[in-house]
């Protein structure tokens, strides 16, 4: 497997994780899954993201669900593992691990506790020191770690530590940050920026320097197509296509129910057999069920329409 680097582009879905109704993980399922991402452009893939419950599996489990997606992805595009943990020694042995099963790099969020920007610049420092030569993406994801990343420490943290391949970045806003890290001089090297959120606001975060997605939704074929069209210079029909989709991808990102809601749609499709989460984990009841469906009805119409 290709290492992920600083060249990293195009879309790097953060996968879900598949669940039977009683909360085992469904291997079948996660096979379809990795066909469908693929199949719709993924140039990457993430897992065990924030949005793939990763916090709900044991070790054990984290190892089986990586390992069944490298082998079902066989080296056709680079999978990022999250390594996120409480302490250094299990961030060190599970990227071990995925690195030796043969995953690209890993990502890592900073623990909430850290407040200043040197508390956040030694994290990331020791951070490296035990995951040695691995590639990471550094996660910006402030509106979940409550750690502000500014610009001067996002830029202390890729000079300093040449691992550091990639930002994903999901501050909102944060348009204003990409401009920041893009500007000449900013940085002693070019790094990949592949940002999150759903995509909410993926053409403008492209028209700023970004050089893609990594996150997830339930119409991934939505950010390849945004992202090939805004490479190709084609703002128009990367806009109209974001629009159409927009209404939808807005109904995902609320909080508490987003994932439930793209789960909803991911077992409508048939990606996977059932849309249940991990508990604790809710229900989606039927009037957002309803307006699930109602949204999708309109979006088949309008994409239709642009076709």
């Amino acid at each position: 497997m290709t290492l992920i680097n600083e060249t990293a582009q195009g879309v790097y879905v953060i996968a879900v994780t598949p669940f039977h109704a009683d909360g085992a993980i469904d291997l079948e399922s996660t096979d379809r899954m990795v066909d469908f991402y693929l199949s719709a452009g993924a140039t990457g893939l993430t897992v065990l993201g924030m949005m793939g419950e990763a916090q709900k599996l044991t070790i054990e489990e984290s190892q089986t669900i990586v390992r069944r997606i490298l082998a079902r992805v066989a080296g056709r595009v680079p999978v990022v593992v999250g390594v996120s943990a409480p302490g250094f020694a299990q961030m060190a042995a599970l990227t071990d691990t995925v690195m030796a099963d043969g995953a690209a790099g890993v990502m890592i969020a900073p623990p909430s506790a850290l407040r200043t920007d040197d508390q956040i610049v030694t994290y990331y420092m020791q951070a490296a020191g035990f995951i040695g030569d691995a590639p990471f993406v550094l996660q910006d994801f402030p509106l979940v770690t409550n750690v502000q990343m500014s610009v001067p420490v996002i830029r202390r943290i890729v000079n300093e530590l040449p691992s550091c391949v990639c930002l994903k970045h999901e501050d909102w806003p944060g348009l204003d940050k990409i401009t920041a890290l893009r500007a000449e001089g900013s940085l002693n090297r070019r790094i990949s920026i592949l940002c999150g959120n759903g995509g909410m606001f993926l053409p403008e975060e492209m028209s700023r320097g970004a050089d893609g997605a990594m996150t997830g939704f339930a119409y991934p074929e939505m950010m390849v197509d945004v992202v090939r069209h805004m490479q190709a210079g084609e703002a128009d029909r990367a806009q109209d296509l974001f629009d159409a989709y927009l209404p939808l991808a807005r109904y995902e990102q609320q909080p508490g129910i987003g994932l439930a809601v793209r789960k909803y749609t991911m077992a409508r499709r048939g990606v996977i057999a059932s849309g249940a989460l991990r508990r604790p984990g809710g229900a989606l009841n039927a009037a957002t069920i309803a307006e699930i469906e109602r949204l999708i009805r309109r979006q088949e119409h309008r994409l239709k329409e642009l076709n």
